[in-house]
């Protein structure tokens, strides 16, 4: 027999950590999977910014938390994992979002900036997979893991001056698909968004630089992201209606890396 649509992407009652949860992207996704019904711990450096978000998501009636702590660092995350397990319960989904990029010409990149940004865009994310994965998902044989990539990891580019960045979602892709491989066997799905353009503090600078309007015309349909855009696949990755799904990459771009080789 099949199972109701409204059934299948409902969230009741599961759990779901974001990081990167305070702000743009992870914010946006936190708020899909709260609506859904998912209690939702969030978690980034700043406890002023994951205050106000889950103030912002409380108002909204989700049911949300946070905890601040630096995704690169192993002792932090583990202290994450173990505040999400004891104050709402089992980890059921797991939004790797945490990211930073650095703007320099690849014969001058300094060191410090490629560090930072692998640590926080690579680290991190095996990080809080493999916390995740050992204190909650492996052992009850289920769970979604849902990494933020970009199309900026789906092919190079000529004028973004991005070089760690680019390499650390292109490393997002294969992480995804890879552990997709690894833990299929214990339940677990792991999928990743790759958004395109869209309006945050990380981006503020491209937009600014290239202008919105010049970056929306090279899109298909001729718009960058909103605040909407990523709930729905979100979601999708997250719940029983993506349950056969695993080790896909999807791109949510407007069409970008369709027509122009990603």
């Amino acid at each position: 027999m099949s199972t109701p649509i409204s059934k299948l992407f409902d969230l009741t009652g599961q759990v779901a950590l974001v990081t990167g949860g305070s702000r743009g992207l992870g914010l946006q996704i936190a708020e899909s999977l709260g609506e859904a019904g998912a209690k939702v711990m969030l978690t980034s450096r700043k406890a002023a910014d994951l205050e106000e978000a889950a103030a912002d998501l409380a108002a909204k009636g989700i049911d949300a938390r946070w905890v601040a702590a630096d995704a690169s660092d192993p002792a932090q995350v583990q202290r994450v994992v173990d505040e999400t397990l004891q104050r709402l319960g089992p980890i059921d989904i797991l939004v790797n979002n945490a990211g930073a990029t650095w703007g320099a010409p690849a014969e001058d990149y300094p060191l410090e900036a490629w560090d930072k940004v692998m640590n926080l865009n690579v680290r991190s994310m095996f990080l809080f997979s493999q916390a995740v994965g050992k204190a909650s998902m492996i052992p009850r044989h289920k769970g979604r893991i849902i990494n933020v990539a970009s199309i900026a990891g789906l092919s190079g580019t000529l004028n973004m001056k991005f070089i760690a960045y680019g390499t650390s979602k292109g490393a997002a892709v294969n992480f995804t698909r890879t552990l997709a491989g690894e833990w299929g066997g214990h339940g677990i799905t792991v999928n990743a968004l790759a958004p395109g353009f869209f309006p945050s503090k990380m981006t503020k600078g491209t937009l600014e630089h290239f202008g919105a309007e010049k970056l929306a015309a090279s899109a298909p349909l001729k718009r960058i992201g909103d605040d909407d855009d990523l709930k729905g696949a979100a979601l999708l990755f997250a719940s029983a209606a993506g349950k056969h799904i695993t080790g896909q990459i999807l791109a949510i771009d407007g069409g970008v890396s369709a027509v122009h080789g990603a």
